[in-house]
């Protein structure tokens, strides 16, 4: 059996680990509930942004803009997001793991190159052998809407200059606490309406004219969903740190409660030993 002190200094560990990760379960608590607030509140116009380009788009005739130019994919550009630290539970391995194998698939067909964010995504991909043209791997949670802008500059640059043919993200969908839903989409070229709309619609009157608004719009929206993307992957990297703090604070608290019954056991039977250690001694001198 093991000796006491050394269940009491595993005891004292544990509970000192238990600390930690309550703590760390609080501030991802307060960090969640903020993003989150954040998220359900910008999500209506991130999603109508799309509808609101589809409308002006059927509106007018005959128009092009090289962001809605589709091409035979020879070379895909490939943004990946994930976090700086781990404690996440399967939040990054999960989606490292699915980013590899669409880009494995990808790279059969097509020359495959990688724009990562966060310190996971970059040691994971740097022993891949894809080719890295941009990463951020410091400080994610720092980024801010100029950050996202210069990064959706350089994708629609090299998408119009045609460097590239295609562009895909890869990111952590917030879904709820229990687990995100990862999401792949093609960022570029943008996905133009295909279904036709019914003829009695009447389109709105565009002040200015249409193909004005969306030669401004288009690259805006392209900006915004790569927030929009981000701030996705950044509330469900909070949910799942909190959701793995939580399990680990619970099973902290589990094998304390285990430890303790053993220690109990162990100093029950000291105690029996040495009372009966007494009454043999006890015995033995009776007999005399």
């Amino acid at each position: 059996m093991p000796a006491l002190i050394d269940l009491r200094k595993r005891i004292k560990s544990v509970k000192n680990t238990q600390q930690i990760t309550q703590a760390m379960k609080t501030v991802s608590t307060a960090k969640f509930k903020k993003s989150q607030r954040i998220l359900l509140e910008s999500r209506p116009y991130w999603h109508s942004f799309s509808d609101l380009l589809a409308d002006i788009i059927f509106s007018t005739e005959e128009y092009f803009h090289p962001l809605l130019e589709e091409r035979e994919e020879e070379k895909v550009e490939g943004l990946v997001f994930t976090s700086d630290k781990g404690l996440a539970g399967a939040f990054n391995s999960s989606l490292l793991e699915k980013a590899l194998s669409f880009f494995e698939d990808k790279a059969r067909t097509s020359e495959v190159n990688l724009v990562l964010l966060g310190k996971k995504a970059v040691s994971f991909f740097k022993r891949s052998p894809f080719s890295i043209d941009r990463f951020y791997s410091d400080k994610i949670d720092k980024l801010t809407f100029q950050d996202m802008r210069e990064i959706a500059r350089f994708l629609m640059e090299i998408y119009i200059f045609q460097k590239v043919d295609a562009v895909y993200i890869i990111y952590n969908e917030f879904k709820s606490i229990l687990a995100p839903r990862i999401t792949i989409s093609r960022l570029l070229p943008l996905v133009s309406p295909e279904e036709e709309k019914n003829q009695n619609f009447l389109f709105p009157s565009w002040e200015p004219e249409e193909t004005s608004i969306l030669n401004s719009l288009l690259p805006l929206y392209v900006e915004n969903q790569i927030y929009h993307y981000f701030y996705e992957s950044f509330t469900a990297e909070h949910a799942a740190r909190m959701m793995s703090m939580d399990n680990a604070t619970k099973n902290a608290e589990e094998l304390i409660e285990d430890l303790t019954l053993v220690l109990n056991k162990v100093r029950q039977a000291s105690i029996t030993k040495e009372l009966l250690e007494i009454m043999t001694a006890v015995d033995a001198l009776a007999k005399k």
